[in-house]
């Protein structure tokens, strides 16, 4: 029997002592004893003196545990402190005459000691820094950390996140840095009391005029100035908050000033063009071009804009539903211009992110009014990955009304104001504590009773940092952000003295219950290729089931909206897994792996097809419908559209939102043209081995979204993910007869 194998006997004989005994926390909190904590840190000294071990050290382990147990029994029968357990163990191990095991059991708990001083010391965190710790320069894949701005940004960063774990409560800044929680941008947050994405309210905003710094900004006259504005507002919005922000339905937001566009050019038609029946062409060819050329210059404005903090602005721009002329116009010009890349070298865009919206009867079937533009959208995917499909049908049943994301995966759920109306721009979420599932199952060592008590004991932890970071974003005041507050992107222009929380309370606001590795949950208890064991996917759908009812629990208690997140985890994946290896060592498909799976997504090294993942994951987001996206891996698809269409079409009245994956890499030395190679730290081209970022153009999706890890790197744990990851289809696929039922 290996150490971390539950002892049915033990369990039993130690059941009525962990009933009795509780352990009071460096935090204040009391929680029930557990000896599997201390067999951990056991063993753990004696891997570090005797190397592998063997059956002899097996048992030698589970004695000490039993004397240790039996020793905190008779000292302490209520409740024990953590330094009177560690003063136990020690003695036991010195009785014991394992002189070099207590040594090592000692410089292990010490540098436990010294981690937790140290992530709130300001001086090592700077250090860091200046020594360009991956973990900290490559967190975000969206920032140059070579660049100044982006430098200085970090700096600061550092800083509010040595201040801000000391604001937090004590036992959720002691979860956060052992890695049984993650609060998530605390370079931001709670330092300064920030939100988090939001859905802009642009067309209040563009209609009814806005003041950014000095300057009053008067409602737009035409469709290059509209844009122009958009630009600038995602910029302000960018620098004031810390996540993505959304132009939703763009199409039917800029109609109206596209139609400004076209009733200027007739008249000009009337003064110039003699011939009727050419006025109208004339007049539609000309606002053909401003709505290109406006377009176009908001994709080059949004990829050349730094915010504040060092980074392109995570935009997403959604889009598809509008039927017009002028909506259509609009469509196809964001899908051309994608298509037709940026510069003289026609570079993949990484930004905005592009989202087209399919819906029954408009344009999912050949005949519908709208077909074209989803045959365009296609076309575009194959070669530039955007657009991500949103299925229109499915975000309704699933978030309760139809809105594009914000930013990556975040979606609002459906609210009324008090007249009645689905409000869905100018609403915004407040913010994400994403829950370590593996470690609990790797804790609970084939026990489900054990994970699901410990699961509610971390929920515990979560609960009271949601609570915080609600509680913190209240703080704010209008002048902190007055784009935000003031001249309406959230939606209302409040006064200076108006309470921040009236955008927030009233579930107009939601915030986040992250989770990451239901493969790993499941794997921990029946092994890496659970995925057709249905009492597996029980477990896994049971684990999401349990955390949305403490989610609604939580929703009628706060006020806010607390919704179930699939965390996109870019960073998080490989600091979860790295600190759990370090505890738990290399577990097979857990943590030898180096990553933690996305969410509840089937294992990136397996190939089912893609109508097999679809219809393995679609009944997860159900139960997460604050933020989730599917994905599937294609290989080269530019010749056959019609395959990528395929699983479009599966997908309509399974999953709500759906990524393509496809080789897109380009290397300009060689010409080369598909998918680049992983390296230790990046990608290079399979035709020349062409590394520089300067003559190749390696596009990835990081999670949910696109990166160029030529230009900026990824953390080792996301880039050993991407490298793993197999294709779900062969270039031949044909659609399944259940696709059609």
């Amino acid at each position: 029997m290996s150490i971390t194998e539950v002892d049915p006997a033990a369990q039993s004989s130690k059941a009525s002592a962990r009933a009795t005994l509780n352990v009071v926390k460096r935090d204040g909190r009391t929680l029930r004893f557990d000896d599997n904590r201390i067999r951990s840190a056991v063993h753990k000294a004696f891997v570090a003196v005797h190397g592998d071990l063997n059956e002899m050290h097996v048992r030698t382990i589970r004695g000490l545990i039993d004397q240790i147990d039996a020793e905190l029994a008779e000292r302490f029968p209520t409740s024990v402190k953590i330094y009177e357990i560690q003063s136990v163990v020690e003695h036991v191990l010195l009785e014991a005459r394992e002189y070099d095991v207590a040594r090592a059991y000692i410089d292990y708990r010490v540098q436990r000691d010294f981690a937790r001083s140290k992530s709130t010391d300001l001086n090592h965190s700077i250090n860091r820094l200046l020594d360009k710790d991956q973990a900290v320069v490559n967190e975000n894949a969206n920032k140059d950390s070579d660049v100044f701005n982006t430098q200085r940004d970090l700096t600061a960063g550092m800083v509010g996140k040595a201040i801000g774990l000391r604001l937090l409560p004590e036992h959720v800044a002691n979860a956060h840095q052992k890695g049984d929680i993650h609060y998530h941008d605390l370079d931001y947050h709670p330092y300064a009391p920030m939100t988090n994405c939001c859905l802009i309210d642009f067309k209040n905003m563009l209609a009814g005029g806005f003041r950014i710094g000095n300057a009053q900004v008067e409602p737009p006259k035409s469709i290059q100035t509209a844009t122009a504005q958009i630009s600038q507002i995602i910029a302000n919005v960018s620098s004031s908050q810390y996540g993505g922000c959304t132009v939703n339905r763009i199409d039917e937001l800029l109609s109206p000033y596209a139609a400004l566009n076209f009733a200027k050019h007739v008249a000009d038609a009337e003064e110039w063009v003699t011939d009727p029946e050419r006025r109208k062409e004339y007049a539609q060819s000309k606002t053909r071009k401003d709505i290109y050329d406006a377009m176009q210059s908001l994709e080059y404005e949004i990829n050349t804009l730094f915010t504040s903090n060092g980074q392109t602005p995570f935009t997403s721009v959604g889009f598809g539903l509008g039927t017009g002329w002028y909506e259509r116009e609009i469509q196809r010009a964001i899908l051309n211009i994608r298509i037709k890349g940026l510069g003289s070298e026609g570079r993949t865009a990484i930004f905005p992110k592009l989202l087209f919206t399919v819906k029954r009867g408009l344009n999912l079937e050949p005949g519908d009014r709208n077909y074209d533009i989803k045959s365009l959208a296609v076309e575009c995917a194959t070669k530039r990955m955007y657009p991500d499909v949103l299925n229109y049908d499915k975000i309704v049943e699933l978030t309760g009304s139809f809105k594009a994301p914000m930013g990556c995966r975040s979606f609002l759920q459906g609210w009324e104001d008090e007249a009645g109306n689905d409000v869905v721009e100018g609403r915004m979420n407040l913010g994400v504590v994403t829950l370590n599932l593996p470690r609990i199952a790797l804790e609970a060592r084939g026990s489900t009773e054990v994970f699901w008590s410990l699961l509610e004991e971390r929920l515990e932890i979560v609960h009271d940092a949601l609570v915080y970071r609600a509680g913190r974003c209240t703080e704010a005041v209008p002048g902190n952000a007055p784009i935000l507050y003031v001249h309406g992107a959230f939606g209302q222009r409040l006064s200076p003295l108006d309470s921040v929380d009236t955008l927030f309370r009233n579930r107009r606001a939601t915030i986040s219950l992250g989770y990451i590795g239901l493969y790993e949950v499941a794997t921990a208890f029946f092994g890496g290729a659970w995925e057709s064991n249905p009492e597996a996917k029980e477990l896994t759908v049971d684990v999401l089931k349990n955390l949305r009812a403490h989610a609604l629990e939580w929703t009628d208690e706060t006020g806010y909206w607390v919704s179930v997140y699939s965390t996109p985890s870019e960073s998080l994946t490989d600091r979860f897994c790295r600190l759990d290896k370090e505890r738990f060592g290399e577990v097979a498909d857990i943590t030898d792996k180096d990553y933690y799976t996305n969410s509840f997504h089937y294992d990136v090294r397996k190939n089912p097809t893609p109508f097999e993942k679809l219809d393995f994951e679609a009944e997860y987001a159900q139960h997460t419908s604050g933020g989730f996206i599917h994905y599937c891996e294609y290989p080269v698809l530019q010749q056959n559209p019609k395959a990528l269409e395929a699983v479009w079409d599966y997908s309509y009245d399974r999953v709500g939102y759906l990524g393509t994956n496809t080789p897109i890499d380009r290397c300009y030395e060689c010409g080369y043209a598909g998918d680049f190679d992983p390296t230790a730290r990046g990608f290079k081209c399979p035709g020349c081995g062409n590394e520089d970022s300067r003559t190749c153009d390696v596009v990835k999706r990081t999670c949910g979204y696109l990166g160029n890890p030529q230009q900026r790197p990824m953390v080792h744990g996301r880039h050993t993910e991407i490298s793993a990851r197999v294709k779900h289809m062969a270039d031949d696929i044909r659609v399944p007869l259940s696709a059609t039922d």
